[in-house]
């Protein structure tokens, strides 16, 4: 009982300190007005942080072998994710964050959107770039652009992230995982890793998704025209990898 007291406690001390980390490093002003934030280095000032977290829970080669084969069977899934360059971006209806049905060309009607993939609340890097975007939101305005979020946890928790944080744009919940598949960015997490997230970090992506829902999408960005046509993409294995804030802006200038 006692070890377990330690380990509950230990993972506690964890949490703590990745949301306490988290909100350092999101309120982080940029150097000028002109200037939007960079994802890439708040990622990297975060991980740079999590590391030297005394706390944090050391890898064994056990767990490196579970994430390395997750990974590896993960690029022969995918290894071509997403929708192209090109390409007509699918409609599609979801509900929001309030259960209220949302589809993405009555966005497009008012103009360019861009629309994000993202894992879930859980997600530390989910959430450094949603507050990045947000931080960019009156720039890409500006170009007479939305945004748009889609993620496969259930509404309850988008609503929490909305009341928490305060995003101003749609939270869709893609709950039967139609969206992330027909833009190719869906996947089924190993029943391995899951169990390892849970012992690990404790982390139960069900309490998110709902029961017997392990389905994720790869992180992906998409600008999309008025005319429904994509202008620029990004969708990589790696989840840390985000599109940045200035390639969204110049995707956006791009739109004539």
């Amino acid at each position: 009982m006692k070890e377990k007291s330690q380990s509950f406690s230990s993972k506690r001390t964890l949490v703590g300190f990745v949301v306490a980390t988290s909100f350092a490093l999101l309120i982080s002003a940029c150097s000028s007005k002109d200037d939007l934030p960079s994802i890439k280095q708040r990622v990297d000032d975060f991980s740079k942080e999590m590391s030297s977290n005394k706390n944090a829970s050391k890898m064994s080669e056990q767990d490196m072998a579970v994430m390395k084969k997750a990974a590896e069977d993960l690029e022969k899934t995918l290894p071509d994710p997403g929708l192209k360059i090109g390409e007509t971006a699918p409609d599609f209806t979801l509900g929001n964050a309030h259960g209220k049905p949302v589809s993405l060309y009555s966005k497009l009607k008012e103009g360019p959107v861009v629309l994000i993939f993202y894992r879930g609340a859980w997600c530390p890097y989910c959430n450094i770039q949603l507050h990045a975007l947000t931080e960019s939101l009156p720039t890409f305005k500006k170009h007479g652009a939305q945004l748009v979020a889609v993620t496969p946890q259930t509404p309850d928790k988008s609503l929490g992230q909305v009341k928490k944080d305060k995003y101003p744009f749609e939270i869709l919940s893609d709950l039967e995982y139609n969206v992330a598949k027909t833009y190719k960015l869906y996947f089924e997490v190993p029943l391995e890793l899951h169990e390892f997230y849970k012992k690990k970090f404790g982390l139960d992506i069900e309490v998110y998704n709902g029961k017997g829902r392990l389905g994720l999408p790869v992180p992906g960005t998409f600008v999309i025209g008025k005319d429904g046509k994509i202008v620029a993409v990004h969708a990589e294995l790696d989840y840390k990898q985000r599109m940045e804030p200035k390639a969204i802006l110049e995707a956006l200038k791009s739109i004539k």
